[in-house]
């Protein structure tokens, strides 16, 4: 059975990297994150329309990417990640975000520290919120009382961090 893992985290914390990194440890696919495709795509300047549609188009995604994954699925965001870019930018979410992230939970979540530096990126937002925003990522995992676990480290540190996690889900 495919056991489907979410890196999930404020940004500029390293998901994307250890989504690469860890599908190619264990010879797997990965899903990137829609929500960058859509906003190059679309506009820079989204309204709450746009986080819905961000939303179903990551699950769609996702689900095609699940079809050709082996064993494991590692993917860059998940909709926790735009819950609280959603309740961030506009102190409100669809009600059908927060119904599908209590109905597609994923066998793990790794949480990224922000305890990397800052990369501007193309519709970053928060470069000085990331701690306050991590905290609100991990209120959520509690409150939701999913599996999670948080990566720290730089580098190969923050992958065999990651890994360690990954195993310890494999070997249940």
């Amino acid at each position: 059975m495919l056991k489907r893992i979410s890196i999930t985290g404020p940004e500029s914390t390293g998901k994307t990297w250890l989504a690469k990194r860890l599908a190619e440890q264990y010879q797997t696919v990965w899903v990137h994150e829609f929500a960058v495709d859509y906003l190059s795509k679309h506009r820079a300047d989204y309204n709450l329309e746009d986080i819905l549609r961000i939303a179903k188009g990551q699950i769609e995604l996702e689900n095609n990417i699940a079809n050709i994954a082996s064993r494991l699925l590692f993917c860059d965001t998940d909709l926790i990640v735009i819950k609280i870019w959603s309740k961030a930018v506009f102190n409100e979410v669809p009600s059908w975000i927060e119904q599908q992230i209590v109905e597609r939970k994923y066998d793990l979540y790794l949480l990224c520290s922000p305890d990397l530096e800052w990369k501007d990126a193309p519709f970053r937002e928060n470069p000085n919120d990331r701690d306050r925003l991590f905290n609100l990522y991990k209120e959520e995992l509690i409150q939701q009382n999913f599996n999670f676990r948080i990566v720290k480290g730089v580098g190969d540190q923050r992958l065999k961090n990651a890994v360690n996690f990954v195993e310890e889900l494999i070997d249940g």
